[in-house]
Order: C-alpha cells, then structure tokens, then sequence
C-alpha cells in the first residue's frame, strides 16, 4: 500500500484501476531518478448533455432528482462516495477525480428543454449531490449560477448541499428564490480543525468560511442547516457536539449527519490516506467502521448505509440527538417545505386554483 503523500492542494496521490478498464497499468521503478511534481493541474473538459436532470427511487434520500453540473470535484475530499463514477468515463476515481472535470457548459439550456415538457411535474431538485456545485472551477464556468437563473425563472424549488464559500456569490439569486419559498442550503461542514480539513478536504473552503457562508445566508433569509459528514470513527467523530454548536451559533436552523461510507474504490483510497497521515491510528479506524458495517468497511443497503449499525453507530446517533436537542436544532433534510405550486414555465399560465 503506498504512503506517498498527495501532490500539493490534492487529497490522494495515487489513480486506482478504473474497474471497467480491460487492461490495468503498473508503475515501475526503472531506476532512473525522477522528480516528482508539487503540483497537479486542473484539466476540465466540456460535455454537451442531453439531460440534465436525474432520477432516483433510494428511499433513504429527502429527493427523487437532482442535477450535477460537473463531474468529478476539485475538492479532492478523501472520502467522497462519488469518486467511484469516474470509472465510468474511462478515468481512475482516484487523483483524475480531482484534477480531470467534466463541465456539463449546456445545462441551463438543456434543463430549460426538460422543464418546458408538458408532462414535467414539479418536486424540488437537489443539487450537491454527486459533486460539488461551488467546486473551484464554477468560479469560471458559472454553471451553477446559470441554472439557479433558469430555476428561478420557472419558479421551480431547488436545495444546495455545499460545502464551497463560493455560495455567496449567487446571494442575489438565492434571497429571490428564499422570497418565493423555492430554496434552502446545508452547509457540509467536517471539522473545525484546518490541519486535519487540510489533508481531508484539500481544495474545499475553510471552516470559518463556511461559517460565514451560514451566517451571511440566513442574514438574507435563506433557510440553513448544517450537514456534519461525514462523521469519521476516531478522526472527527469527537467533534460532533462542537460542529453542531459552532453552526447553531452561526444561524443554523437545522443538522443532520452522515457516517463514512466507502463504496468500492473509496475504501482502498482511504486507507491508503489514513496509513499516509494517522499511522498508528489508522487499525483502530477500519475496526470501527467494521463494526458499524456489519463487519465490511461498507453496507450498501438502503436505511444502513448512511448511519451504520452497532453499538459505535448507535451511540453517534444518540449523541447527535443531544446535541440538536441542546441547541434547539430540527433534525429532517434540506427540504424545508419548499413550495411546488408556483411551478409556471415562462409564457404558461399559472392555475387559478
């Protein structure tokens, strides 16, 4: 298993096998001295989608579509469960994850085309699902904000989940949306401590930042809550009460948490970073996961998956608990009843009843 450290602003240092790919490469050493690189670019291709709206039926999740205007994340957060998508665009969920993006520069136009549909029933979209939509490259490319227009135009609701300060930017278009009832935001906030979000969460804002973020968008009327994921055995599941805390005092309305999850390529990627930066501690880490999941380092069953089970996931659940008791904090998901009924695609007519 390799230890080398990731190169500078990254979260991995290494690109697993993409599991779809019929032949595998293998780095040897041919003895001639090298220098490594300190820094790995960002490479963003373009992709002209053909939807941009996507469907599910999990029923442990607040939604039933979503959009995601990149894939991959600059972020370069270790544990993201979405790393392993990757695979499915010829390319490794490890460092091509952060540093090899896909934009999808049409989507605006393309969920214009899906809303306008006859047949097109309105619930809320959910975006942060997959991948960040305030990663770094959306500074440039703007297709968050483009879509957040289109939404707003249709008076269509849409929750963000986020943990990029890069949020503030589209104040104007989220208070009008906060105005009509038609969003909310939660705020993914891991750690309070910067060294560890550092090596954790690389190219994702800072804590404080994202505390701002909290206290600026509800100074603005924008429903908040906090998402505290997710909770890692023995690396920040200690500092659960004080993340709850931290983001109450901020302006936080609601919480909710997730436990790791390591599906496929995720597992070996963070072992490889917990024997990279906590050694000595990093048995102790995979026994807990282990017993939260049923003896794997993970469960993908529906309901399972994003608590775990055992006495380790039962006592995080009970803490948790206290914690948004203490602090007057309502535990459900970013939905915050948002308002279907004003849905009218421009030039339609609105209902009379």
């Amino acid at each position: 298993m390799s230890t080398a450290l990731p190169p500078r602003g990254r979260g991995t240092a290494t690109n697993p096998h993409n599991r779809f790919a019929p032949n595998r490469s293998v780095v040897e050493d041919d003895g001639w001295f090298q220098e490594v690189p300190l820094t790995q670019g960002t490479e963003v291709r373009i992709e002209t989608a053909k939807t941009i709206i996507a469907r599910n039926s999990s029923p442990d999740i607040p939604f039933d579509r979503s959009i995601n205007p990149y894939r991959g994340c600059e972020h370069g957060c270790i544990y993201c469960f979405a790393r392993p998508t990757h695979a499915y665009w010829d390319l490794s969920p490890g460092l091509d994850f952060e540093t090899k993006l896909i934009a999808k520069t049409n989507a605006a136009a393309v969920l214009e085309q899906q809303l306008s549909k006859p047949g097109y029933k309105c619930a809320p979209i959910a975006m942060g699902t997959n991948t960040d939509p305030y990663q770094p490259i959306e500074r440039e490319h703007k297709i968050t904000r483009r879509v957040l227009e289109v939404l707003l135009r249709y008076r269509h609701p849409v929750t963000i989940v986020t943990k990029g300060s890069l949020i503030l930017r589209d104040l104007d278009l989220l208070a009008e949306l906060a105005k009509q009832r038609l969003v909310s935001v939660m705020l993914s906030l891991t750690t309070m401590d910067d060294e560890l979000k550092r090596i954790l969460e690389p190219r994702a804002a800072a804590p404080k930042a994202r505390l701002r973020a909290i206290r600026v968008l509800r100074e603005q009327n924008i429903p908040v809550g906090v998402l505290c994921a997710p909770v890692i055995p023995m690396i920040n599941d200690m500092e659960l009460e004080t993340l709850v805390a931290e983001a109450k005092a901020a302006g936080a309305q609601s919480a909710a948490y997730v436990m790791l999850r390591l599906p496929l390529e995720v597992a070996p990627l963070f072992e490889e970073w917990l024997h990279t930066h906590y050694p000595q501690r990093a048995a102790h880490v995979l026994s807990l996961v282990r017993q939260s999941r049923g003896g794997e380092l993970y469960d993908s069953r529906f309901g399972a998956r994003m608590r775990g089970e055992g006495a380790f996931a039962d006592l995080l659940a009970q803490r948790f608990a206290l914690a948004i008791k203490k602090h007057g904090l309502t535990q459900r998901g970013p939905t915050f009843n948002l308002d279907t009924s004003a849905f009218c695609p421009p030039g339609g007519q609105m209902s009379l009843l």
